[in-house]
């Protein structure tokens, strides 16, 4: 009993994490709209336009992705082969999430995530900025996104795993 409420709570903390990173990706999609929107009104109102704008489009989407995947992925609403799935049973769709999270998801995320600290730390020592002119500077930020996105997603797949590992305990099959 105490391991099942200790499961549950790990479960919930993992999920409001993951909740909050989803409302800071859905933040960040609003910001982007935003920025697009000027930069296409400047460019096209105004005949002017800005490579900083155009790369902190480019940087928004890519940190509204990676913070926002372990949120989809809490929400099951990730990319799938729906066709099948949908009609498979509760413990087959277990199997199912639990095989691909063990031997798919959490390999190749674990993998991008121990290279990723090397990368980062490169660019923070050399200080990359764009090579554009007028482009942005201090580019490991937006690297930094990496290592915490694919962190969120790892830790998002132990709630999955635990998730499934419960269902799989139960005796029920339903539909």
């Amino acid at each position: 009993m105490a391991r099942a409420l200790l499961r549950q709570g790990m479960v919930t903390v993992i999920g409001r994490v993951s909740g909050f990173f989803g409302a800071l990706a859905a933040i960040l999609c609003l910001a982007m709209i935003g920025v697009v929107f000027f930069d296409v009104v400047a460019r096209y109102a105004f005949r002017g336009g800005s490579l900083a704008l155009q790369e902190l489009e480019w940087h928004l989407f890519a940190a509204m992705f990676l913070l926002g995947a372990a949120y989809a992925m809490r929400e099951d609403a990730h990319v799938r082969v729906d066709v099948f799935y949908a009609h498979m049973s509760a413990r087959r769709r277990a199997w199912v999430d639990l095989l691909g999270t063990l031997f798919l998801v959490l390999p190749v995320c674990t993998v991008i995530l121990y290279g990723s600290f090397d990368f980062v730390g490169y660019a923070y020592s050399i200080g990359e900025s764009s090579p554009d002119p007028g482009g942005l500077p201090h580019r490991f930020i937006i690297k930094a996104a990496l290592p915490l996105g694919y962190a969120l997603v790892v830790l998002q797949s132990l709630a999955v795993v635990i998730r499934c590992v419960e269902t799989l305990a139960t005796r029920e099959d339903r539909p």
